[in-house]
């Protein structure tokens, strides 16, 4: 039987939302020139995970593949929500508390080796704490805090709801 709101079709929405979201950082960036800080950057690598996993599973007929693609958007969705959350929380500190400003990041790839540099872009940096840009008075992150606990939920009931179908003979 043939339903609308497919698990497909929810993946394939989740999909097309989260390149949509990363055609919109990357507008707000060589368009606004609103320069993306560390944190910025691991939440559009998230999104973008999500993005291609989201599109394998509304690609994929196999519903247990599906299924465990769902369970793989659920994780990364709730590790993008994390990051925004600390992202979120570096915006409300003082500005004498916040961490302090690294070079760039290609300075860094080219002087620093990759665990330093992971951990000083989730932890974040002094440029993480300045709120650039709002909608409806939400900053970015808050956005994609929404963003990423909407795709988290969608996947979640897609997981749960998703049962194997029994080959009748």
């Amino acid at each position: 039987m043939f339903t609308f709101l497919s698990a497909r079709r929810f993946h394939g929405l989740v999909a097309f939302a989260s390149f949509a979201l990363l055609g919109v950082a990357f507008y707000m960036e060589y368009q606004m020139g609103l320069e993306p800080c560390p944190l910025c950057m691991l939440q559009r690598i998230v999104f973008l995970c999500v993005g291609v996993a989201s599109l394998l599973s509304s690609l994929t007929g196999s519903s247990s593949a599906r299924k465990f693609l769902s369970w793989i958007v659920v994780v990364m969705s709730l590790t993008g929500a994390a990051l925004a959350i600390r992202h979120l929380y570096l915006q409300s500190l003082p500005a004498d508390e916040l961490p302090a400003c690294l070079p760039g990041l290609s300075y860094m790839f080219d002087v620093f080796p990759w665990q330093e540099i992971m951990q000083a872009m989730i932890m974040g940096t002094g440029e993480c704490g300045d709120v650039v840009w709002t909608f409806l008075s939400i900053s970015i992150p808050g956005w994609t805090l929404v963003a990423f606990a909407g795709m988290a939920l969608i996947n979640i009931v897609i997981a749960l709801t998703t049962r194997k179908k029994t080959m009748r003979w």
